[in-house]
């Protein structure tokens, strides 16, 4: 019973939090008389049948950019993420001197390695 809740409410705080344009359009329509009235830029020139649109076209717009700003954060604490855990997973490199190899042997590709790879013959 309480996973379904939780999952019902995931679901919705999703739906949620995609949907902000479907909230600024639903706040126009309701408001539309109010906004034509008084916030409206165009409210002096009734021959442009603006409507309101001016108000809705720049709220659409500050929805988006809030969106896209929120993306951006988003993205900037997973690149964070990545640097953290890239940099905590480096592990000192073994020093091959002190186990009585030379330095160098570990940078040469060994015999066999060479006797296998053949470039194809023309």
């Amino acid at each position: 019973m309480s996973r379904s809740v939780i999952a019902y409410f995931l679901i919705l705080a999703t739906i949620v939090a995609n949907s902000s344009q479907l909230f600024v359009y639903a706040g126009f329509e309701l408001n539309q008389k109010y906004i034509v009235s008084e916030l409206c830029v165009n409210r002096d020139k009734p021959q442009l049948h603006c409507n309101g649109k001016c108000y809705l076209m720049r709220k659409l717009k500050q929805a988006e950019e809030k969106e896209k700003s929120r993306e951006r954060e988003n993205q900037r604490g997973f690149f964070q993420q990545a640097i953290i855990t890239a940099s905590l997973s480096l592990k000192p490199h073994s020093f091959d001197f002190v186990k009585g190899y030379p330095a160098e042997s570990s940078f040469c590709l060994s015999q066999h390695i060479a006797d296998i790879f053949q470039p194809p013959k023309a």
